[in-house]
């Protein structure tokens, strides 16, 4: 299994930036995706950004040239800097990870959740 574990949420007034992080650990033989997602009260949880362990990346269009999402992949671990803050980015964020834990069996695996608040 692989458990995910996030740090780096916090509050922060608009037009600021926080960097998330998460690194996962347990068994597995590769991590091919990881992502972070974001959820408010009410709402579906939705897609910000992804990297490939080969380092390609993708957005969502509302945090394009604001947020940017990389990873080390010798510490199995996720990063999310974001700049320019708005209010409307206050939400849970979420990590992600597609990982094998056998050949060809792979899994689908999420943290717990941090919580962001843009607010004056």
């Amino acid at each position: 299994q692989v458990q995910l574990v996030e740090s780096g949420g916090g509050l922060v007034q608009p037009g600021g930036s926080l960097r998330l992080s998460c690194a996962a650990s347990g068994s597995f033989f590769s991590i091919a995706i990881m992502a972070w997602y974001r959820q408010t009260p009410g709402k579906q949880r939705e897609l910000v950004a992804t990297v490939a362990s080969g380092g390609r990346s993708n957005y969502a269009d509302s945090v394009k040239g604001r947020f940017t999402i990389s990873r080390d992949n010798a510490k199995n671990t996720v990063y999310l800097q974001m700049n320019s803050l708005k209010p409307d980015d206050t939400a849970v964020y979420y990590c992600n990870a597609v990982a094998s834990l056998s050949v060809g069996n792979w899994r689908n695996f999420w943290g717990q959740g941090t919580q962001v608040t843009v607010s004056s």
